[in-house]
């Protein structure tokens, strides 16, 4: 699991090959807490094929409305540095994160 900030965002996500999904998450947002132990269990069903990343937006403000990042919790996809899609609120969950990255797999 990357632990993602402003200094390594672009070369590991925006300049990367393959595919990356990375959770946009806040410390006082109760719904980002409750999800992050599903994402990362994900992260070890996807090994090898995606690659998982946490980005606190209460530490890197810029940088998450700099990537569209309005609400929280968001789980972006990236495809070799271009953003795919996204799942937020009500489908950033188990479902909704497998169903979009069946997407591009």
């Amino acid at each position: 699991m990357l632990i993602l900030d402003k200094e390594n965002f672009e070369a590991e996500v925006l300049k990367s090959s393959g595919l990356v999904l990375v959770d946009f998450w806040g410390e006082g947002c109760e719904p980002c807490k409750a999800l992050m132990p599903e994402f990362e269990s994900l992260a070890d069903d996807y090994e090898g094929q995606v690659t998982f990343g946490k980005l606190n937006t209460s530490q890197e403000r810029r940088l998450s409305i700099s990537q569209r990042v309005l609400g929280l919790p968001t789980v972006v996809l990236y495809k070799d540095g271009v953003r795919m899609g996204e799942c937020t609120k009500d489908t950033a969950n188990v479902t909704g994160i497998k169903a979009l990255i069946s997407q591009y797999l």
